[in-house]
Parts: structure tokens; sequence; C-alpha cells
């Protein structure tokens, strides 16, 4: 239960609504009450009516309105009274009926708030996580977070809290008014109750070790799912549609061995409970019955065994529904427990305190950095030491794993650097204001990933506004993507797949690169971002980013040699270090490393054209 403390804010929040609600529960419950005691007086009237007891009494033991509706009825007589009580009976029925829909109004309603409000407060948690938080987190088990986790919750806040309410109001009436017709009697129908209560508590505590097991045991299977999903594609080219079918299996057999487990528990709790309430019921008809026999408990006695036996089975409900209300309540408190370790969470990465506002020129220094990935211990970058001057165009040349991306990575401040230090403009990164820092660059990651949207919205998804749609147009034509995307039969609203999976590897790369000209910043950063397109769209998209890229400092990431594009400055990266730095001409005259990578590529076209 101390996991769910973290949702009192939204009962707060909510506060009207559910009190409101508690005093519609109270109300619809108090009008249920009066019935057995109105059945009660039926009763009487039928014994006087017969001649088996004497003349009409007062009832302190009754409710007042009971009482001033006896006193209505006793003007009447006979046949006539009974009458008037049954349509009384009904009429108590309906304004119960009434105050129940009132109670579900507030509190059920009040629940679905709290679930859109703890959704939102995930969700958006969910984006100011780290990048390395998503290395270490499937997405799968995110999922379930905010969606079975939340849905859990959501049965406390409203179901749980309503049924709870409920037992404890209409025990409470019931207790008071049995006790006040007969304390013995009461104390007799309530013995068995120690006995649920035990039961419930040993019961539950299985139930919420379970939950948690079974919570644990859906997050995987959602996590099983969305990978196979995502990798369809791979799944069927390798043929493997019966290994991760096997695999789902096993998972989803496991799941469903301890979800029927808990079932089982709560098929044999259930029962249980209504066994032990007609275990009161008969005690009510066995000891009232041998009082009333007996004589020495009033003439009327019959009266009280009718109200007994109504209280009872009034309760048969509210009681049975405690090991369901106590079930939900643990279940909810299991995945609150899982929420609270995420929610609980903090960022690494976050806005300092008193954040710089600076408009960027893009002058940058790497002072001395070193980097090392948190998750896999790789240690990236070792003394990286470079500036690039404002408005200069620098390629980052090395092979895989060289640390490449790790530069572009942090420029963005997804991570920050182990030691050492990043600025621009003489302004460090730690001390800039995160959105604003990431607003005025502009980045075309190496994993290309496009939204299941239109082209337009894919390509003006870094503004802020919705540019026109020559703008759009303008950056599409810069990523040679134009004349393709005017080919598709909706053009710029042609609906693009999951992650981009109608279009070619190509096309979402020239999306993705539209996606960033569209922005146009200072600083511009493509991370190995040619490599799925021709040599003849290459040249077209080089020949277009010689235009737009100037008097902006771009950084262009690649495992190749680019020689129709005029860099000012080549660096080479081996192992997280700088291994040469020059012009295309310099390097190649010094006949070192970035030769070898140049006639190495020469090489392999040389060849290529020879197959073609």
């Amino acid at each position: 239960m101390k996991h769910l403390k973290a949702i009192n804010k939204y009962f707060w929040k909510y506060r009207w609504r559910l009190s409101l609600g508690i005093v519609f529960i109270i109300v619809s419950n108090y009008f249920a009450i009066l019935a057995p005691q109105v059945t009660g007086y039926v009763f009487e009237v039928v014994q006087r009516y017969l001649g088996k007891t004497g003349p009409a009494k007062n009832h302190p033991e009754y409710d007042w309105l009971v009482n001033w509706f006896i006193g209505f009825a006793q003007q009447y007589q006979g046949m006539s009274v009974v009458a008037l009580c049954g349509i009384v009976i009904l009429i108590l029925a309906l304004i119960r009926g009434i105050f129940m829909f009132f109670m579900r109004q507030t509190i059920i309603v009040m629940s679905r708030h709290i679930e859109y409000d703890q959704k939102n407060e995930v969700f958006q948690h969910y984006l100011k996580l780290d990048t390395n938080f998503y290395k270490t987190h499937n997405t799968g088990d995110l999922m379930s977070r905010i969606s079975e986790d939340v849905s859990r919750v959501r049965m406390f806040t409203g179901p749980a809290i309503m049924y709870l309410i409920n037992l404890i109001t209409l025990i409470g009436l019931a207790l008071y008014y049995m006790i006040k017709k007969d304390g013995e009697l009461t104390l007799y129908v309530l013995a068995p109750l120690p006995i649920l209560a035990i039961t419930i508590y040993m019961v539950n505590n299985v139930i919420h070790k379970r939950s948690e097991h079974i919570q644990s045991l859906l997050s995987d299977l959602t996590t099983n799912a969305q990978q196979s999903y995502s990798g369809i594609r791979v799944i069927k080219s390798f043929v493997q549609e019966e290994a991760m079918y096997g695999f789902f299996d096993r998972n989803s057999e496991e799941y469903k061995k301890n979800a029927i487990g808990l079932a089982k528990m709560e098929a044999i709790y259930f029962p249980s409970m209504t066994l032990i309430i007609g275990l009161s019921t008969l005690c009510t008809i066995l000891i009232g019955g041998i009082y009333a026999i007996k004589g020495n408990h009033g003439e009327n006695y019959v009266s009280t065994i009718a109200e007994f036996v109504m209280y009872i089975n009034m309760l048969t409900f509210p009681v049975s529904a405690i090991g369901w209300t106590a079930s939900m309540i643990q279940r909810a408190s299991a995945s609150q427990k899982r929420l609270n370790e995420f929610l609980d969470t903090e960022p690494v990465i976050v806005n300092p305190a008193q954040p710089q506002a600076t408009e960027l020129k893009g002058h940058i220094v790497f002072d001395h950095v070193d980097f090392v990935y948190p998750n896999t211990g790789i240690h990236a970058l070792k003394q990286f030491n470079l500036t690039i001057s404002k408005g200069q165009k620098v390629a980052i040349i090395g092979h895989t794993g060289s640390g490449k991306t790790t530069l572009a990575q942090l420029l963005l401040r997804m991570y920050d650097p182990t030691s050492g230090k990043i600025s621009i403009d003489g302004v460090g990164l730690a001390t800039m204001d995160l959105q604003q820092l990431r607003r005025q660059m502009t980045y075309v990651p190496q994993d290309v990933f496009l939204f299941s949207d239109t082209i337009a919205n894919n390509i003006s998804f870094g503004l802020n506004e919705t540019p026109p749609p020559a703008r759009v147009e303008q950056a599409a034509r810069f990523a040679s993507v134009e004349k393709e995307i005017q080919g598709f039969h909706g053009g710029y609203a042609t609906m693009v797949g999951e992650r981009g999976v109608t279009l070619s590897g190509g096309q979402k790369q020239r999306i993705s690169i539209a996606r960033a000209l569209v922005k146009d910043p200072q600083i511009v950063l493509f991370d190995d971002c040619l490599s799925a397109v021709d040599a003849k769209t290459e040249k077209e998209i080089l020949g277009n980013l010689g235009l737009f890229l100037k008097d902006k400092t771009a950084i262009i990431i690649t495992h190749r040699i680019f020689t129709l594009f005029d860099f000012d400055l080549i660096v080479v990266i081996e192992d997280g270090a700088i291994k040469e730095m020059g012009t295309h001409n310099d390097l190649l005259s010094r006949n070192g490393y970035y030769t070898y990578l140049y006639e190495q590529q020469q090489q392999e076209r040389e060849e290529t054209t020879e197959e073609d």
C-alpha cells in the first residue's frame, strides 16, 4: 500500500469529486438499509392481521424515517398497509439507484481523469529521460508501464475505492441497526467473520506476490511481440517465423500458467466468502428460530429474523467483494511500484539551474574530451581536441567504431563528456539551455527514423509551426527527393508506414535530410546520411548542399571520402583520437592513413565500374 501514496496528489486534485462520491455512497446505502426495517414492519403487520400478536407498538430500534412512515401507515388497515409498504420499498430502491448513478458518475469519472493525468505524467517523464536510459530499457516494458500498469492503478482509484467505501458504509450501517435490534443475535451472526478476516489477509499476501510476477511476465511478453512486429522483415527473410512463434509461445505459456494459478486462487477465494456469508444466514435462521419458538425475546421475533436475513443478504456482495477489492488494491500496488521505480529515475542530462540562452554562430571547440559509454564501458573518445571555425565545412572520417557518431551525440548533448569540455562560441554546452541548443542545430542520424505520418509532416517535424508548402518543397529539392515525392499517389500528403517501412532506404535517408534542411540552422550535423543513395543522387545532393551550407558550420560524418565536396577541414579518427587532419590535398600529400582510405575507395569504385 505504501507505493500507492504516490497518487494521493491526484485524490487531492479531484477532492470535490471524491467527496461528493463518498456522500452519494453513504446516502445510497442509507436508503438501502431502510428496506429491511420496512420489511420487518410488514411481517409484524401480517402477524397482527392474523391475530398472532398484539397491538402495534413503537420501534426505537428503527430509523427515524421508518418510524415516521410507520406512524403514517397506522391509519390504514390490513392489506392496504402491506401494499403501501411494497410501494415504499420500491421508492427506496429507486432513490438508492439514483444515488448509485451519481456515485459512479463521480468516483469512476474521477478515476478516468486520474488515468489521463497519470499517462500524461508517465509520457512526459519518458520525454525527459536521456538516451542512455532507452539503451538499457526495452520498448515493450515501457509500453507495458504506460498501458497495463496505469490501467491497474485506475482500477484502484475507481472501482476499488468505490467498493471499499461502499463496503465500510454498508457494514457500518447494517451493524448499527442489527445491534440496536438484537445485540446477542448480531454476535452469533458475525461469529464467522474473524475466519473471513484471516483468510483475506493470508490470501492477499499471495495475490500480491503473484500479481508482481504476472506483471513482469506480461512486460516480457509485450517486449517479445513488439520486437517481432518491428523486425518482421528480418524474421521473414531468415525464415524464422516458427522459431519466433516458439519463443513467443513459451513466454505466453509461462504468463498463462501464472495467470491461471492466480485465477484459481481467486476462484476458490470468492466462493469461500459466499460460504461464510451462508453460514451467517444459517446462524440467523437457526438461532432466531429457537428464540422465536421459546418466545423469550418478544412476540414479534419473526420480523427480527426477516430483517437479519435481509441484512445478511445485503452484506453478501460487499463482504464477498472484500477479496476482489483487496486483489485490485494489491495489483494496483504492484503496478504503482513499477511506475514509481520509473518515475523516480532522474535523467542524467538536465538543464542547468540558470541556463544561458545563446544565439549560436558556429565556432565549436572540443577541449581534451574523453568519453566512455556508461552502459557498455566503451572508451569512444580519448583526449580529443578539435576547433571548428564559424562557417567551416568539416568531414569526420573513420571506420566503424572509431568514435565519429559519438561526436554528434556529444554536440547535441545526448551525453556529457566523461572529462574535458565542449563549447560553442565560447559558451560551454553544459551551461546552455538544452532545448535552445538543439533547436539551433539540425541533425541527420545514421539510423533514419520516420514517423507514421505524411511525408510533409515528416519533413516539417523539427519546426514548431507548420511551414508553408514552398519551404517543404525546397527542402525536398535540396535533398534530391522532390521528383520521387511528386510521383507518389498522394504527393506530399502520402502516408509513410511505421518507421518509413513503405519507402526505400535511399528515400528514407533523403526525406531525413530534407527534415534537417527545412530548419535552416547555423550548425548542421550529418551522420553517414548518404550511405543508401547511388553515386548520381549523391552527386546531386552534395551539389545542393554546397549552396545550402554557405555561411553555415557543417560537420559531415562519413566512412567514405567525398571528392565532389570542397571541405575546409578533413579529420581522420581512429580509436577515438585524431590520426590525421587537413585539407584533401594536404592529406593526400602526406601519403598516410587518409591516402590509404582514398586509394582503397578508388579501387573499390573501379572494380564496381568494371562489373557494371
